[in-house]
């Protein structure tokens, strides 16, 4: 069982407990190809917060295009961020929107890892993950 800090140091707690969840049960190449595809697809939160405040000033919408979210980009472009209301939101909500990019690029990866190898996993459901490491209240399990 690889820890995944050996192989992603810069993660925070919450990110940290979500991804060892997931790489548990891989070997250690397995992991080291998660590690490598998860690096590049990733989103740094600080990054995410130097978008919004671009979306705030220039260009409404820029942190949720670049988070691969058209819909919301294509809205907050064309109504200036809702008002300026919604990214502003997005700034004060900037470690949430990184988090939860990168859950949905992790459980892909994980999926597509073991697609190769011929192991389907049914328990990449987010809410399970979360709830395992009191993250979320059991209520929210799916």
């Amino acid at each position: 069982m690889p820890h995944i800090t050996h192989y992603l140091p810069e993660l925070e707690e919450a990110e940290r407990f979500y991804i060892q969840d997931l790489v548990d049960g891989m070997s250690q190449e397995q992991a080291q190809l998660f590690a490598g595809a998860y690096r590049e697809r990733r989103k740094d939160p600080h990054t995410v917060l130097l978008t919004a405040i671009v979306g705030l000033v220039a260009i409404p919408g820029l942190q949720r295009f670049w988070l691969g979210q058209l819909g919301m980009g294509f809205l907050y472009l064309f109504t200036w961020g809702l008002l300026l209301v919604g990214t502003i939101s997005d700034l004060v909500r900037y470690k949430k929107l990184a988090f939860t990019y990168n859950q949905r690029v992790a459980r892909e990866i994980v999926a597509n890892i073991l697609l190769q190898q011929g192991k389907p996993r049914s328990d990449l459901r987010p809410a399970s993950l979360l709830s395992h490491h009191g993250l979320l209240s059991p209520r929210h399990n799916v």
